[in-house]
């Protein structure tokens, strides 16, 4: 099928054509003859970087009214850098149209330029569920007028804690002819707001519910828990064109590993919620235009990042939550093209691939952690390849190789091209010497167990929510669960983050809908208590104690 047989008006079909497509993506081909008849809902799941976008953005330019100049469409999504990319794309779609006008509402700015910028007459408004509801309450926006929304990475939102203000809008908006949502993945909650709020939705599904991208090769090593870093290192170093994103459960080890990165020569920031927008900014900007060969992100911060190019998604450590593994290795393989998902896992965690594995329902494949000399041979070869495509066309370089003649004259070519390689290899040559095998073989994994203990003899806690609880635990009470749009790695992110305290001191988590219990190290409950307990959650108070005490 082509675009032309789509039903789509000859302006936005001249848009397409600009872009050079001439076939629509699956997505697409499904979901835009449907919207296009401007009464119907959908449910639209698929992957990022298959072409939402234009699955709703193309219908819904077509259905509005140029003539009237108030907020007919409204396109909620979870972050201010997919909003940007939404309006940025339908800019793009509507350049053959006159008349419509398209605004990005989301914090961080000025609320009082967007308020101007929609009074002055517009027909899209695409914004983030927060900045959405200061709006509303400003009286700056009248969602009667709306006739269309777009519900778009609702799962994303869900998550992040935006279902109040979701089902707020969806209240608020009686006119609308339509709802769309779109959606990578279908968790409970969405299937439950989609039941409330939208009449016989027609669904489409573009591969498998909550299945990972089939273009993404997923793979994992194995190594000891102290030789995490090091593993980490020695991936990036035997993947020398890599362009990618490396994912930490929390805004301290992302920090952490950025600045120990950083200090060894590599260009990489790290993206975690203690950030200005800002700062944000100039990490996103910086990473976009590749002056960052690499960005360390945690999930909360990485929400709704569409960068194209992605070659690699590197989990530091795997998440707790099948759906978050689905949206970290989505950052690649888009737009058609091919990445890679490596995941770094200690013995203990293997049966975690397996889970995720039966869940996203694509094969996982094990690989080596590279020898030090695997690495210096990849970057050798990378090195010669990047020597012998160089571009000399647009320099005087014919006027200094007489010099260079006349200085090389008492050495071969050989010995030229040596002093080359010494130049550029002399650091990893050096550093990889001598390097240790880092792969976890059976014969090691007695030895993981003995690294893993403490100076006292007693077991690391790392991983303690799969084991046995102890008296060096605490359990502890607090009045947040799945109501409040938690699921078990948001929650854990949550609690570390507010208390700034380390992974490594929870234990088991579980996660109930009023309310959670979790294990804590002995020493480190109180210190968390103090951070959490009398602070707000929106609007109500966050009551954390001890699990005794509840009882008592």
């Amino acid at each position: 099928m082509t675009f032309d047989e789509l039903g789509l008006q000859e302006n936005l079909l001249k848009a397409v054509q600009d872009l050079g497509f001439s076939q629509p993506t699956p997505i697409q081909e499904k979901a835009i003859p449907v919207l296009l008849s401007g009464t119907k809902d959908l449910i639209g799941l698929a992957q990022t970087g298959t072409g939402k976008t234009a699955a709703f953005g193309l219908p819904m330019l077509q259905l509005l009214n140029p003539e009237e100049k108030h907020p007919q469409v409204l396109v909620v999504c979870p972050t201010r850098e997919l909003c940007m990319q939404i309006v940025n794309e339908v800019e793009i779609f509507k350049k053959h149209m006159k008349g419509v006008h398209v605004v990005a509402v989301y914090g961080g700015t000025s609320i009082s330029q967007q308020i101007r910028d929609i009074r002055r007459g517009v027909q899209v408004i695409v914004a983030t569920p927060g900045r959405l509801i200061d709006l509303i309450e400003r009286k700056a926006i009248n969602l009667e007028e709306i006739q269309y929304v777009v519900l778009d990475e609702a799962d994303e939102m869900l998550s992040m804690g935006f279902q109040e203000d979701i089902e707020f809008i969806l209240k608020n908006t009686p006119r609308r002819n339509a709802t769309w949502l779109f959606s990578a993945t279908m968790p409970p909650e969405i299937r439950s707001v989609t039941k409330r709020y939208m009449k016989e939705p027609f669904e489409i599904t573009v591969g498998t519910k909550n299945t990972a991208n089939k273009l993404i090769d997923h793979q994992f090593c194995v190594t000891t828990a102290q030789h995490r870093y090091e593993t980490l290192k020695r991936i990036i170093d035997f993947n020398p064109g890599m362009y990618g994103i490396i994912f930490t459960r929390t805004k301290a080890d992302a920090q952490e590993i950025a600045e120990k990165l950083t200090r060894e020569g590599y260009d990489i920031d790290a993206l975690h919620g203690d950030l200005s927008q800002a700062q944000r900014d100039k990490v996103m900007d910086e990473f976009r235009e590749k002056t960052l060969q690499l960005l360390i992100a945690t999930d909360v911060a990485a929400r709704g990042i569409d960068v194209s190019g992605i070659t690699h998604v590197i989990n530091f450590e795997l998440p707790d939550d099948v759906e978050v593994y689905t949206h970290r290795s989505g950052r690649t393989g888009r737009a058609g093209k091919t990445g890679v998902c490596l995941s770094i896992v200690h013995a203990r965690e293997s049966f975690k691939i397996k889970q995720i594995e039966r869940m996203v329902q694509v094969p996982f494949h094990k690989v080596e952690i590279p020898t030090g000399k695997d690495v210096c041979r990849k970057q050798f070869f990378f090195f010669m390849d990047k020597l012998i495509n160089t571009d000399i066309s647009h320099g005087d370089y014919d006027t200094y190789v007489p010099m260079l003649q006349e200085k090389f004259a008492d050495m071969t070519k050989e010995e030229v091209l040596q002093r080359v390689a010494a130049l550029e290899f002399d650091r990893f040559l050096r550093y990889y010497e001598n390097a240790e095998d880092l792969n976890l073989r059976h014969t090691d994994r007695r030895d993981d167990r003995r690294q893993e203990r403490t100076p006292d003899g007693r077991a690391d806690r790392k991983d303690k929510k799969f084991a046995p609880s102890s008296g060096d635990m605490v359990k502890l009470f607090v009045n947040l669960g799945t109501k409040d749009g938690f699921y078990k790695a948001s929650f854990l992110q949550f609690v570390l983050d507010l208390s700034d305290l380390p992974k490594d001191v929870l234990g088991r988590i579980d996660l109930k809908e009023m309310n959670t219990w979790l294990e804590v190290d002995r020493k480190a409950a109180q210190k968390m208590i103090g951070s959490i307990d009398g602070k707000k959650f929106k609007g109500r108070r966050i009551r954390m104690n001890e699990a005794d005490s509840v009882r008592r």
